[in-house]
This record gives C-alpha cells, sequence and structure tokens, in this order.
C-alpha cells in the first residue's frame, strides 16, 4: 500500500472519532489510542504512517476544537476582546480575562516552535505501537507522580490560586508541559493539567487552563494539516474525515461538560491506572508480536 494512502472505513472512521473526542481531552492520550487501536483491532487496511492518515487525525482534531470554543464561547468571547483592547490600549491593567488571555499567549509558545522542529522526527513514531504503549505508560506515572506532589504542597498558601494569578514564567511552564503530548501517548490534557497543579492550580482551575490552552494550539494544526487531505490518493479519507470531525466534535463536547464536573471533587490517579495498565498490556503485545 502506498505511504500516502489511508484507506478508512466509516465505521473505523467513527470509532476513532468517538475514540478522538473523549480521548484528547480524557487524560489519555488521543494520540496514542489512535495508533494503538487500529494495531490492537488489526486494521491493517490502515497505513498508520501515512500523511493521509495524519490529516486524518487531525481533522478530528478540528471537531474537538470546535466543540471546545463552543463549550466555552462565553468565555473566549470576554478573552478575546480584552486582549484587543489591551493592544489597542498598549499597555496590561488588572482585568482578569485580559490576564487570562496574555497566559494564554505565553502558554502556546512552546508547543508552536517545538511542534515545527519535532515535527518530521516524533512522525517516525506514529506507525509503530510499540513507542505509543510505552509513553502511555510513562503518562499513567507523570499523574502519579503529579498528585503526589501537590498533596504534599497541599499546604503552600498558593495552592488553589485563580488562572490569572499564576505569573508568565508558570504560564510557559504550563504550555511546555502541553508540548509533550507531541510524543504519542503522552496526554495534552494530563502533562498540562498536572503542570497546572504543580503552579498552584486546583483541580478544576488547571482543567479549564488546559482546556482553554489546548484550543488555539489543535485549531492552529489542523488548519496546518488539512492541506494533506489533498494530496494525491489522500481523497479516499475526505469524507471519513468530516464525518468524523463532526462525531469527534460531539464527542468532545460531552467530554468537557462531564470532566469539568469531575474535576471538582476528583483527580488524576484512575486515569493514571487506566494508562499504566493499558501501556504495560500493549507494549509487551507489541514486543511479542502480537499487534503491529
Amino acid at each position: 500500500m502506498p505511504r500516502n494512502r489511508c484507506a478508512v472505513t466509516f465505521i473505523q472512521a467513527l470509532v476513532l472519532a468517538l475514540l478522538q473526542g473523549v480521548s484528547e481531552l480524557f487524560p489519555v492520550s488521543s494520540l496514542g489510542h489512535t495508533i494503538l487501536l487500529p494495531a490492537v483491532l488489526h486494521w491493517n487496511n490502515i497505513d498508520r504512517s501515512a500523511p493521509s492518515f495524519l490529516a486524518f487525525v487531525v481533522v478530528l482534531h478540528l471537531g474537538t476544537a470546535l466543540a471546545l470554543v463552543a463549550f466555552y464561547r462565553v468565555e473566549w468571547y470576554a478573552i478575546v476582546r480584552a486582549l484587543v483592547a489591551s493592544v489597542v490600549r498598549g499597555r496590561l491593567s488588572d482585568d482578569a480575562e485580559e490576564r487570562v488571555g496574555w497566559r494564554l499567549v505565553v502558554g502556546t509558545i512552546p508547543v508552536g516552535i517545538l511542534g515545527v522542529v519535532l515535527e518530521h522526527p516524533v512522525r517516525e513514531l506514529f506507525g509503530s505501537p510499540a513507542p505509543a504503549a510505552a509513553f502511555l505508560a510513562v503518562n499513567g506515572g507523570v499523574m502519579f507522580l503529579g498528585e503526589y506532589l501537590r498533596r504534599r504542597d497541599e499546604a503552600s498558601e498558593t495552592n488553589g490560586r485563580p488562572i490569572e494569578a499564576m505569573s508568565y514564567f508558570q504560564s510557559l511552564l504550563v504550555g511546555l508541559a502541553q508540548s509533550f503530548a507531541l510524543l504519542p501517548g503522552i496526554s495534552r490534557s494530563g502533562a498540562s493539567i498536572v503542570a497546572g497543579l504543580l503552579c498552584g492550580l486546583d483541580h478544576p482551575n488547571a482543567a479549564r487552563f488546559s482546556f482553554l490552552l489546548a484550543t488555539p494550539v489543535i485549531l492552529a494544526a489542523a488548519l496546518l494539516e488539512m492541506p494533506k487531505l489533498f494530496v494525491p490518493g489522500a481523497h479516499v479519507v475526505l469524507v471519513q474525515a468530516i464525518a468524523g470531525g463532526i462525531a469527534a466534535g460531539v464527542a468532545a463536547y460531552l467530554s468537557v461538560a462531564f470532566l469539568t464536573r469531575y474535576f471538582r471533587s476528583n483527580d488524576l490517579r484512575p486515569f493514571g491506572w487506566y494508562c499504566l495498565i493499558a501501556g504495560i498490556v500493549c507494549f509487551v503485545l507489541a514486543r511479542m508480536g502480537v499487534i503491529t
């Protein structure tokens, strides 16, 4: 099969779309699952290293990003209006939405730079389930470590601060943590939520900042990668990608609605157990040649 072909059926597209819409926001790595599921189910018609498959996945991400925009539409309107006002005014103020907005701008810098620098080396990992499984297990360990460090420092005066009280350097650190999601198996939301917790946010605000921070990154990635759907041979997944993007958006909207409530009284450890166990099992199966 040529490398630019990715013969995803409608059933496969919908399964992957629903999986992506949920796993992009749940801290379990959507990219890792998008690589591992076809391998586990032996969907050999899908060339996971093909440019068109990456473009298909990005369209699913676009659906997720639009769902985030819709869910946080009131907040995004206030943030964008505050950012524009600060640019026109030529100086910063104490407006909460403006402070959140500029922290989001700073937080997107690391993934923007690293995404360009590491795009080709990281893409080589997309065709093999073993690295994705290993990173998924690491992702689980990161969440356990983050919760342990948070509980150790929970008496700190900065614990539970609002997003606008974060420093710009801390926003940069959260953005840097988000960049590790370039590795298949590392969760964008998991890494950034852990970083937010270690910067003094509580679970609801860490999740909120993570979801807001992911939105412009996912949108930008989708717009940059979508032309790959029109390379020779890639048209076979265009319709599936559009249908999948819609399904992913619905799943993502329901997921963010659930998670914003979940993190009011729960933490990351259940997701950590899932990632650790699933990652180890899939890694062993990949090394045994059961999944390829």
